[in-house]
């Protein structure tokens, strides 16, 4: 069976929609307006092509990177839960937690914390090789592809979609996604240090 005959849209569909679950790039609307607000720069062309570049190297050498550094998924997930915290604190409490300090005192927040580890963080990471093991490759490219273009316009049109959803809406999301992303940094956390734990008593 040739590589384009491997193509299943059920299969396509499913890890579409398992992708798009992960990286929840709706739900990050008000911390891409937030993270703007504070004056930060965040570039849709960029961010588009940091999110392939971070799912495609995943796709093909994510645990080979990790192994390289004697890192496992859990350890990688730890950390990206913690930067995950800390994004959620400064949407529920309205401060400014991440701080600018690149050269030039560069305020481009495209990368960090927007693609990762909101958008491509150590869940979406982790749910990528999990479904590779469970689909034909063509398939789950073509899900991160359909993914990414979702990324792209919700990047490139976040004031749009504000101004059609308006203000209050976005405000309360963005206390209610404040709170959803502290939980899911927690549940990363316990699932990720028990599992670590687990293994050194092994």
């Amino acid at each position: 069976m040739t590589f384009l005959q491997q193509f299943d849209f059920q299969q396509f569909l499913s890890a579409f929609l398992v992708l798009f679950a992960a990286i929840d790039p709706v739900g990050a609307i008000p911390v891409i307006l937030n993270t703007k607000r504070k004056g930060s720069i965040v570039d849709a062309k960029y961010g588009t092509f940091y999110a392939a570049i971070m799912l495609f190297s995943f796709f093909y050498i994510g645990e080979a990177f990790l192994s390289l550094f004697n890192l496992d998924i859990s350890a990688f997930a730890i950390a990206g839960s913690i930067v995950i915290f800390f994004i959620g604190m400064e949407m529920i409490l309205d401060v400014e937690i991440f701080k600018s300090g690149g050269p030039k005192n560069n305020k481009d927040a495209t990368f960090i914390p927007i693609i990762f580890p909101l958008l491509t963080g150590a869940g979406v990471l982790t749910t990528l090789l999990a479904i590779r093991a469970q689909f034909f490759d063509i398939n789950v490219l073509l899900a991160m592809v359909g993914n990414l273009v979702i990324v792209g316009f919700v990047l490139r049109y976040v004031e749009k979609i504000e101004s059609l959803l308006g203000k209050g809406v976005i405000y309360m999301m963005q206390k209610f996604f404040g709170v959803l992303l502290l939980a899911i940094a927690i549940k990363l956390f316990v699932t990720n240090v028990t599992l670590l734990v687990e293994g050194i008593g092994k």
